[in-house]
């Protein structure tokens, strides 16, 4: 390990594990909500309020995997953490929803909608089709070489931005303002009390999620002990801005009543700002931007594969790397994958169930940085957990919060989400009996 570690140094700067936390969490999911939160809620204030704590949510997970990540700052997040903090089998079990669904089906989905969306400009391709050739050409990239996977992360990433920021700025300039309150109202608090608000956050944390995406590469990044924590804190914070500023302006630019019920909020917006030719605009700012979301995830899921392989010797194959340092084989797993999940179509009903799954998987992370301080009180921490204890236990509260909502609104696919969790067990108790767990913290 010493010996890769020397010829291939950490490559990944400050700017692009920024990137790929941006590139990660920004998908379909802030152009298509609103439509159905506005279904119930009228009010201005309380929809950017909607979006203000999914984003504290997600920054209050930032800054507890922050000191994680600086502490224990190598690859294969969740899996790494839980590993070491709990138990091998619980790192393992995380891991294995990590390798098997947990990054594959939103690269599929994500691949999918692009195919759709692109589909206005490469009508002489299937949409169908679509998906897999941008997989695997995203794949062959991030198999070359991490200078080269970076680049092509941030270029992409900074152009995703610079599209939504110009779409925010013509929305000021150029929208007729509706009739909608932002400020506070004695409406409000019963509305963000209510049960729509609490159905609709569950939807926008979902929204937030990829906020944790540098931990995935940690080994790769330089001066991780600093970087990782910066990368998900200001990751976290542009996302947070990004999609206040958007939601601002569908409600801005746009009567709610065109809003309310629609999937493609999106594009009813941006033909309010520009015209006719505005659905076309929002269709291929989406298509773009999903291209940096599907290189991000392409890139941090099979650091996770990579993680186990080193660890447990059953998995060694799919820990080794091509000459310049990148794990081929645990992207080609994921790729294979990913193109079962296109070809059937079968995503959807994984996606279903990954929401319980990785709410679970992020509640035990969060916890860990109570029960890591109680357990190794003397391991070096080179950043601490801004407001603990109370940033981790407004992260705990809202998880477990949706943890409950989503077994008892969706019985079937939370079962089944502990179904996958459950077929790892099996696969861990024959493979660990050769494992080689580091003694170090």
């Amino acid at each position: 390990m010493k010996e890769q570690q020397t010829a291939n140094p950490p490559a990944i700067g400050l700017l692009t594990a920024i990137a790929i936390v941006v590139a990660n969490t920004i998908g379909t999911g802030v152009f298509t909500s609103l439509g159905f939160q506005t279904v119930d809620i009228k009010s201005g204030f309380s929809l950017l309020f909607l979006w203000f704590v999914g984003g504290i949510f997600a920054l209050c997970g930032a800054l507890c995997y922050g000191e994680l990540g600086a502490a224990m700052p190598r690859s294969g997040g969740e899996y790494h953490f839980l590993s070491k903090i709990y138990h091998p089998a619980i790192g393992f079990l995380s891991g294995w929803v990590s390798i098997t669904v947990g990054f594959a089906a939103p690269i599929a989905a994500a691949a999918m909608a692009f195919g759709q969306y692109s589909s206005s400009i490469l009508s002489f391709i299937e949409p169908k089709a679509i998906a897999p050739i941008v997989v695997i050409l995203i794949s062959l990239i991030h198999m070359r070489n991490v200078k080269v996977g970076s680049y092509f992360q941030d270029s992409l990433t900074l152009l995703k931005v610079l599209l939504i920021v110009a779409l925010i700025v013509c929305g000021f300039l150029l929208a007729t303002p509706q009739e909608i309150g932002f400020l506070p109202s004695g409406e409000d608090l019963p509305l963000i009390f209510s049960a729509p608000f609490a159905i609709s956050l569950v939807y926008v944390t979902y929204s937030y999620s990829g906020w944790n995406a540098s931990i995935y590469l940690a080994s790769e990044v330089k001066q991780p002990e600093k970087n990782i924590p910066r990368s998900l804190l200001l990751g976290t914070i542009i996302v947070m801005v990004l999609y206040l500023l958007l939601n601002f302006i569908f409600l801005y630019s746009t009567p709610i009543d065109k809003l309310a019920g629609e999937l493609e909020v999106g594009a009813i917006a941006a033909a309010a700002i520009f015209g006719e030719s505005g659905g076309k605009l929002m269709s291929f700012l989406i298509a773009f931007g999903l291209i940096s979301s599907i290189s991000s995830m392409v890139w941090a899921g099979p650091r996770v594969t990579q993680a186990i392989g080193e660890d447990i010797s059953f998995f060694q194959p799919l820990a080794k790397k091509n000459s310049s340092g990148i794990p081929h084989y645990a992207i080609l797993l994921q790729l294979g994958i990913v193109l079962v999940l296109t070809i059937t179509s079968t995503f959807e009903a994984v996606i279903a169930f990954l929401g319980f799954t990785l709410t679970l998987s992020s509640f035990l992370t969060v916890l860990g940085v109570f029960v890591s301080r109680i357990k190794y009180p003397d391991i070096p921490r080179p950043y601490k957990t801004w407001g603990y204890p109370i940033t981790p236990l407004i992260f705990l509260g809202i998880s477990l919060w949706i943890l409950v909502f989503l077994f008892m609104g969706k019985p079937q696919e939370s079962l089944a989400g502990l179904a996958i969790i459950g077929l790892g067990f099996p696969l861990y108790l024959f493979a660990s009996k050769k494992k080689r767990f580091s003694s170090d913290y």
